[in-house]
């Protein structure tokens, strides 16, 4: 375990103590929000990402541990284990180079080698292969092995089994295998070609004669020359210089040889029969494990600043789910989310349908005071935006303010006909549901997102591609990472956000709703301990994350764990302070105190670390408070815009939608959204566009080009030459 520590502190360049108290910590059942929230003086203040990245880092190094035991248990049952080969296995770095060791002695299927070596040709091989000494001519030295009745029938057979053994012998060779695998990766070239000889055009046309440099080809081009090669579109390979491996392979083994040509050949007959399309399936699959991981990474990153999108509270809401053949189902809601009417319309029948739509739906708007319009951004959301803007300017003339935004309504069905939302809605249909679920998303992004699957929101590349272990693993870590920077209310949150909450499972979550119907609200964090299968443990993890507006105590509304209640009021009282001026909002100067009388001093007289104390400060001074709020506020419309309204070089406001390996995608409020290539991004180079922006940014932008037909917008976020500043 030292070395582990010692190996995580160095690749993360932490302290050996500070991975040592995560370590444990981890393995205490600590979960990673809680650690990197009210754990900081054990840890040297990590966030979430970097206790994250230490996590399955660890992991993976117990894994490779728990691999080198089972190797060396299996070569020593096979009284084959050297000291010089336990220790080569003791120090391979990675899985694949324990496999690589491990090679020779793994239990085989039957093989050209292992009949040979049936026959009783694994001598000839020996004679062959041996290092120094005399050896008689192939053909001489074969005879003496025929024997018809082991199979052997002529010279030609026996020379034919001892090539196929020597070549299994030269193909398990871990260091010819490390030579060629390095070989690969300096030099291999991935490729691809159209399947068809007259292919139709296509997403894949750009892979119909592609190639790239292993060492530089990017994720997204090898997950979309996998996806074509399923589709069996396209037909793609790894290549290498056949000469320069057959030399690769060649040095290794055949120096200083007795019957070199005989070892040689069938070094070549390695190379070309095992080695090349083993190595080329461990390239390619390298290749695609780690588009894989960048691209679970990215899709992290953008579902981040999703769910953290600012939520527009406390305003009457229209939901609008567009549609054709079915109508535009429409749902208000209140400023809490609750239900207060539904209807459907078809504005898209006709005129006078289109007439009858308006007049209903402003009909709800006037009666609920509706403030905002959320329209989802599927099918038919482009006619049934230019009818609510319509709306809206009739509405504007009567005095009536109201202003919509287009919603991505990614996975709004996947929810409409889950089990969750037939019981949250059991008196509405699928299609009243995902009104309801637009409105809601508009409101509050985060609490409505998480009822839905993360994979079926849309801000990914090949989702649906990656190893989705993993790919859910990760994804639930941002979910985990966002709620709990937001924090819950335990009066209101729904049993699918109370789910992500540090320290909660399905079953308590649920728990904690049904206590609180069957007991009325929570008055204190304490009477959590009461929810049953909640016990103390689970209460730690989760107790800090949990805000509790109507209780007496402000604490309980605040991020300040209850272990630290005590340090909290013994810091109110050195500041000159009480927690009833906390709940006023009446300690403006409580930095400033702290300051004075030294963040060391105060720390140490509160029984707390230096970092804890800070974040009490923080808390004591916003109670209550959403991090969400200090984001910039989305951009809320009026009117509507089409794509032939736009000219190159108009210049745009719009919100970052997807951030992807070779750009970003940009609603500007025209339906379709715009793509900033990479290179468009900034004029200094960008090696990723993450580095630029993030999903839910509001950005300036100007166009490049607008191509109707192709339905296509190509945007820039460098300023043109000549523009005004």
């Amino acid at each position: 375990m030292e070395r582990i520590i010692q190996i995580l502190a160095r690749e993360l360049g932490k302290k050996e103590e500070h991975v040592a108290n995560v370590v444990a910590l981890l393995d205490e059942g600590n979960t990673i929000p809680f650690i990197a929230r009210y754990r900081k003086e054990m840890h040297g203040a990590m966030d979430d990402t970097a206790l994250r990245a230490l996590a399955d880092r660890l992991q993976y190094l117990r894994n490779l541990d728990k691999r080198r035991e089972e190797v060396k248990a299996s070569i020593d049952a096979q009284d084959k284990l050297t000291e010089e080969l336990a220790a080569a296995i003791d120090a391979a770095a990675t899985l694949a180079e324990v496999e690589d060791l491990y090679l020779p002695y793994k239990p085989k299927r039957r093989t050209r080698a292992t009949v040979a070596t049936e026959k009783g040709l694994e001598p000839l091989a020996q004679l062959f292969f041996a290092l120094g000494g005399s050896c008689p001519s192939p053909e001489e030295a074969a005879w003496d092995y025929v024997d018809p009745d082991t199979g052997v029938e002529t010279v030609e057979d026996a020379l034919q089994g001892a090539s196929d053994i020597i070549a299994e012998w030269v193909s398990d060779d871990a260091a010819v295998r490390k030579t060629l695998r390095e070989l690969y990766e300096r030099k291999g070239v991935l490729f691809s070609k159209a399947a068809q000889k007259d292919p139709e055009d296509s997403v894949y046309r750009l892979y119909y004669d592609f190639s790239a440099p292993v060492r530089t080809v990017q994720g997204h081009q090898v997950l979309a020359i996998n996806r074509g090669e399923r589709e069996e579109i396209l037909k793609a390979g790894v290549e290498v210089d056949a000469e320069s491996a057959r030399i690769a392979v060649r040095r290794v083994v055949v120096p200083g040889r007795a019957s070199m040509e005989f070892v040689r050949a069938a070094a070549d007959d390695a190379w070309d029969r095992l080695l090349k399309p083993s190595l080329e399936r461990e390239i390619r699959a390298a290749l695609t494990e780690k588009a894989d991981e960048g691209a679970i990474k990215m899709f992290g990153l953008n579902l981040k600043p999703l769910l953290m999108q600012p939520p527009v509270k406390g305003f009457i809401t229209m939901g609008l789910d567009p549609g054709y053949r079915n109508g535009c189902k429409a749902a208000v809601v209140d400023g809490t989310g609750k239900v207060l009417d539904t209807a459907v319309v078809y504005p898209t029948f006709s005129e006078r349908k289109k007439e009858e739509a308006i007049e209903a739906l402003s009909k709800l708007i006037r009666k609920h005071g509706v403030e905002h319009i959320a329209i989802g951004n599927g099918t038919a959301s482009r006619e049934t935006e230019q009818m609510a803007v319509e709306m809206i300017r009739r509405l504007a003339a009567e005095g009536i303010a109201v202003s919509y935004m287009i919603v991505s309504e990614a996975g709004a069905s996947v929810y409409s006909a889950s089990k969750l939302a037939a019981e949250e809605f059991p008196e509405y249909d699928v299609n009243l549901r995902s009104a309801v679920s637009i409105a809601r998303r508009l409101q509050d992004p985060l609490s409505e997102l998480v009822k839905i699957d993360p994979k079926a929101i849309g801000v990914g590349q090949y989702q649906h591609d990656m190893p989705q272990a993993r790919l859910d693993e990760t994804l639930r870590g941002v979910v985990e990472d966002c709620v709990n920077s937001v924090g819950a209310d335990l009066n209101t949150a729904s049993a699918p956000l109370l789910t992500y909450v540090a320290g909660l499972t399905s079953a308590t979550a649920k728990n904690i709703v049904k206590y609180r119907e069957e007991n009325g609200a929570f008055t204190a964090r304490g009477q959590l301990l009461k929810v049953p299968k909640l016990g103390p443990k689970a209460f730690e993890q989760c107790a800090g994350f949990l805000r509790l507006s109507e209780s007496e105590n402000v604490l309980d509304n605040t991020g300040v764990h209850p272990e630290s209640y005590a340090a909290a009021e013994k810091l109110l009282a050195l500041t000159g302070y009480t927690l009833a001026d906390v709940k006023a909002g009446a300690i403006g100067e409580l930095r400033e105190r702290v300051k004075a009388l030294g963040e060391e001093t105060a720390a140490q007289q509160c029984g707390v670390g230096v970092p804890t104390l800070r974040d009490v400060v923080g808390e004591l001074m916003k109670p209550g408070r959403d991090p969400r709020d200090e984001l910039p506020r989305p951009i809320l419309r009026t009117d509507v815009m089409e794509m032939k309204d736009l000219k190159p070089g108009m210049e745009l406001t719009g919100t970052v939608r997807n951030v992807i390996d070779f750009g970003v995608f940009v609603d500007i409020g025209v339906h379709q959204d715009g793509l900033v290539h990479i290179s468009q991004l900034s004029s200094r180079r960008v090696r990723h566009p993450s580095e630029i922006c993030a999903v839910g940014d509001v950005v300036k932008v100007w166009v490049l080009e607008a191509d109707e037909k192709k339905k296509r917008i190509s945007l820039t976020m460098r300023k043109p030459k000549g523009q005004p500043d």
